[in-house]
């Protein structure tokens, strides 16, 4: 007989959707599985403002109303600049903007108009500070003469520490961490009892290491950045996600992508998950005997940290194979889905 968890229906801390006409495609697949999202905000045009993040809301609800998804909600970000004011950041937290998200320039996909010095945010960052908006962030340092698999960990040394000593107050979550050190740096920081830092965990950060990237030939659809690492820190992560520590949540940072543009001379970053994000977290959880915990880190820790209430109604998953299509329908084109052709162990109750 097949084993079933139901759990109180989770949210995703970390979602790209994108714009246009793959919207509908995306928020299919998000929406049957969570009741809220944290939207990125890292368009081609990137969400910079109020205005623009309340027209690209308007965007995700008509692609929802289309789709006939009554009970998905769209958190908004903002994309923090060197120039964001004081004032964007005092009517965002008018607005009910849920963050700002720090991208260092040239860290990921359309990054390039993100920060290129902590120190030029810095009123930002008071402000943030002030009317309690969190910062979302991409940790990771983007000099070329660092060790990519390094950029994490020097990532926590030369900003995220000197950030938290400059602005005590401010609430930080650390974005799809990928490595022991950022594992236990959110586990063990003082602050002094406040509920001032968390962190995102991926699915695919929890079920492969870098040489998931090799196995077989260069597999680019499990590149994603922060890119994967070493089995110690996935070890890490799994250690992390299913301690019950209230400071690491869900985040799928999934990502879709067209087929041609991973499959290139020079692939895009990003890993898609939203077909059956929670059969693979079920899958991790599984895999160490704490499958019980899944709900704490998919279902409480995410909504209490963003001092949200918890939703009410359930999912259930079901330890039951679910073959992955090799290719998913993008607006005009494809995308290729994490394990496409393989199986996920369990996959949501119809």
């Amino acid at each position: 007989m097949s084993k079933t968890l139901t759990l109180v229906r989770p949210d995703d801390w970390h979602l790209h959707v994108r714009d246009g006409a793959v919207l509908k495609d995306v928020l299919a697949h998000i929406s049957n599985q969570f009741a809220r999202a944290v939207i990125m905000p890292n368009l081609k045009q990137p969400v910079t403002s109020v205005d623009l993040a309340k027209a690209y809301r308007s965007r995700i609800d008509s692609a929802l109303k289309q789709l006939g998804v009554p009970h998905f909600t769209p958190l908004m970000t903002l994309y923090l600049t060197d120039i964001t004011s004081r004032d964007e950041v005092r009517k965002a937290s008018e607005n009910q903007i849920i963050g700002f998200k720090l991208y260092p320039a040239g860290a990921t996909t359309n990054s390039d108009a993100g920060v290129t010095n902590i120190k030029h945010a810095y009123p930002a960052l008071e402000a943030m500070q002030k009317y309690s908006v969190p910062l979302l962030i991409h940790g990771e340092v983007t000099e070329s003469a660092i060790d990519i698999f390094d950029r994490e960990a020097v990532f926590i040394d030369r900003i995220l520490e000197p950030l938290r000593k400059d602005f005590p107050e401010l609430r930080v979550v650390f974005e799809h961490i990928t490595t022991k050190q950022a594992a236990h740096y959110v586990r063990d920081a003082d602050t002094k009892g406040k509920n001032t830092l968390a962190a995102t965990i991926t699915a695919h950060h929890l079920l492969m290491n870098r040489n998931s990237l090799f196995a077989g030939g260069i597999r680019p659809h499990h590149y994603c950045l922060p890119i994967l690492k070493r089995e110690e820190h996935r070890l890490a992560l799994i250690e992390a996600a299913t301690s019950s520590n209230p400071r690491f949540f869900l985040g799928t940072d999934s990502a879709p992508h067209p087929k041609g543009e991973k499959e290139s001379s020079c692939g895009c970053a990003g890993c898609y998950t939203a077909h059956n994000a929670m059969g693979l977290y079920a899958e991790a959880f599984y895999s160490v005997g704490k499958l019980d915990l899944l709900e704490g880190f998919a279902s409480f820790f995410g909504p209490d940290f963003y001092c949200l209430p918890r939703n009410r109604d359930q999912i259930t998953l079901v330890q039951q194979a679910e073959k992955v299509p090799f290719e998913f329908t993008l607006g005009d084109t494809v995308l290729v889905p994490l394990r496409a052709g393989e199986t996920i162990a369990w996959s949501l109750a119809r």
